[in-house]
């Protein structure tokens, strides 16, 4: 054991980290490149700018990358349909929209993240996973890992470690995927596990796969030994030194209008406003005092906003006046709990003294806010 963590030590060294220099003119071949941030927006803003800047034919990239946790969602998914949205926030943990297709994934410290970039016309999603696989057997010869017709890479032939997803753009292109080393499985389970019921989208839904941490295989594996040993496999198929730079993805005079980039993938109207139109048809169970009240929600959303609501209950629980400006007032807001939070406050204030009406009213528009 001692000798093996000798050799690990030994052979990691030869992989050499620096601070980033001005190396995006470096002729030919291949480049390695490592974030050094662990913020999720940053690292896939610097996705996008190696794409929309970056001469390709000159130059493959490899980028390395992890992330605190955060959920990442595909370009043409949806985050009500994909994830807990109201776990997210209890857990205070990240959401995310990538520019590149494919299903939901989980990311935190113990999940490596790696993109390929190449010409449209190099790029090769399978090279690049026998690649991963490659280098995991090196590091590691007794695991059972390799490439499925479905781009993951499965250990022991049913434990998805890997998912990948890409974006092709005219003259160039990238492929990223996933690496489960040691991410938190309890917490992945939890957010990706919608509780919407009566949701229907034309989005693109995520696939649910068994998963497992390479970590379970063999405890002696950590995310750095994971990152240098692929690195060093690129390096040696790409004919380059066993070079890893470092970057930071808020370097403005190295990565002109990055912050620009990074700030667009945080805003509503890119996270939620993205998301393709889709329905919800559900029943609240109302508990009030010695009884239970159904009452049936319709909703059509698109762009994030509410372009249709019908609220459907008894006219002595509430007078139809005040449902009907409610549903008024929601016709065009965001469909977010925030913003709905505001609008109900400012409806209660209007709302009859009545202590009964405004107790039933005050629950009707808990259980709205509850939908989001």
């Amino acid at each position: 054991m001692v000798l093996q963590s000798f050799k690990n030590c030994l052979w990691l060294s030869c992989v050499l980290r620096t601070p980033k220099a001005c190396f995006w003119s470096t002729a030919g071949g291949g480049l390695i490149i490592q974030s050094v941030s662990n913020d999720i927006y940053q690292n896939l803003a610097v996705e996008d700018w190696i794409h929309d800047h970056m001469d390709l034919e000159k130059q493959q990239i490899l980028f390395l990358w992890r992330n605190s946790p955060a959920v990442v969602i595909g370009r043409h998914q949806n985050p009500w349909q994909e994830c807990n949205l109201r776990l997210l926030r209890q857990k205070n943990i990240k959401l995310a929209r990538r520019r590149s297709g494919g299903g939901t994934v989980f990311h935190d410290l113990g999940n490596v993240n790696l993109t390929f970039f190449t010409t449209r016309k190099k790029y090769e999603r399978m090279g690049n996973l026998k690649l991963v696989v490659k280098a995991l057997k090196a590091l590691r010869p007794q695991l059972d890992v390799h490439v499925t017709d479905r781009y993951d890479i499965l250990l022991n032939k049913q434990y998805k470690i890997s998912g990948t997803a890409a974006k092709l753009g005219r003259t160039s292109a990238y492929h990223h995927c996933t690496l489960l080393c040691n991410a938190d499985k309890l917490v992945l389970s939890s957010v990706l596990k919608s509780p919407y019921k009566g949701l229907k989208s034309n989005a693109t839904p995520s696939v649910p796969a068994s998963v497992k941490n390479l970590f379970e295989e063999d405890a002696s594996l950590t995310s750095e030994m994971l990152l240098d040993a692929i690195a060093k496999e690129y390096a040696e198929q790409h004919q380059i030194d066993h070079h890893i730079t470092l970057i930071n993805p808020a370097d403005e005079t190295l990565l002109p209008g990055i912050n620009n980039k990074t700030k667009e993938l945080q805003t509503w109207e890119w996270v939620y406003g993205k998301t393709p139109k889709f329905s919800i048809s559900t029943c609240l169970n109302m508990a009030y005092k010695d009884s239970v009240l159904d009452v049936k929600v319709n909703m059509d959303v698109k762009h994030g906003r509410i372009e249709a609501c019908n609220i459907d209950l008894p006219e002595q629980w509430l007078p139809p006046e005040l449902c009907i400006e409610l549903v008024k007032s929601l016709t065009g807001s965001k469909f977010c709990p925030n913003e709905i939070t505001t609008l109900v406050t400012t409806l209660l204030r209007v709302c009859p003294q009545d202590d009964e009406l405004h107790s039933r009213w005050s629950l009707l528009c808990e259980n709205m806010i509850r939908l989001m």
